[in-house]
């Protein structure tokens, strides 16, 4: 095995594997990926401040670093670039990298929170602790939240600072987009012209959406994902024994297990 097959296979180990270094790794890389978001959410509030540049360029390397080292450790990398979550995090390194030039993009960069919870690695100490059930309720959250900052960033961009003073600060866009997507429709802060108005109908179809199945993900019965082997339903009860369409034995495993 030569060298640089030793390191794909190293690399392979930390991000995939189930051994007490490996997930410890892969914590901290959560850890780390959580105090990104949360940078990518302040920075409308940290872009005039003079150590921005140096925090946005540090991020950059850091993402680089780990973007090369995922790549490494897949099993096939040109596959693996075609993926839809790649391609956002392909985009959000390049907004990083030309922070100028791409300034007005940079609201997108909050996509890697959803990014992040397309792999495993985000998901695995729920279902280590027992809590794998809560994955659906937790994604929608997660979905909603992408889509209030995406939203926010988009209107704060387009609309703030172009001569409508009704929103003149991120908390202005930040409002606008909460009362809008749940319809609660003040009408103190409204986005003018004919293309305010058909912003304003896909925020709040989309948004309603995103409530309605977070509601559901939250009011609807807890269920395990685990396919029937004779019949191929996905999700049955955390207790079941039985598949109840086709009656054939399961043997789900405890959800304490990874």
């Amino acid at each position: 095995m030569s060298g640089f097959q030793k390191l794909r296979w190293k690399l392979r180990l930390l991000y995939h594997s189930q051994a007490p270094g490996a997930q410890r790794f892969q914590f901290a890389v959560l850890v780390v990926d959580l105090a990104i978001i949360v940078f990518f959410i302040a920075t409308p509030l940290l872009r005039d401040n003079p150590s921005f540049l140096w925090i946005d360029y540090s991020i950059a390397a850091l993402l680089a670093f780990d973007f090369i080292a995922r790549a490494l450790a897949s099993t096939d990398i040109w596959r693996w670039l075609r993926q839809l979550p790649v391609i956002i995090d392909v985009f959000i390194l390049a907004t990083l990298l030309a922070p100028t030039w791409l300034i007005n993009l940079g609201f997108l960069r909050i996509l890697r929170l959803w990014t992040m919870t397309r792999g495993s690695t985000f998901w695995r100490p729920l279902r280590k602790h027992g809590l794998g059930v809560y994955q659906e309720p937790v994604q929608a959250v997660i979905n909603l939240l992408v889509f209030l900052f995406v939203v926010t960033g988009f209107v704060y961009t387009a609309f703030a600072n172009r001569g409508h003073d009704e929103i003149a600060s991120y908390v202005d866009a930040l409002y606008f987009t909460v009362a809008t997507v749940t319809t609660t429709g003040f009408g103190d802060i409204t986005l003018p012209g004919t293309w305010g108005k058909l912003a304003s109908i896909v925020i709040m179809i989309v948004g309603i959406s995103l409530f309605v199945r977070l509601a559901q993900s939250i009011f609807r019965p807890a269920k395990v994902h685990f396919p029937c082997p004779q019949c191929g339903l996905q999700k049955h009860e955390p207790d079941a024994v039985h598949c109840k369409a086709c009656g054939h034995l399961l043997n789900i495993p405890d959800q304490g297990t990874d």
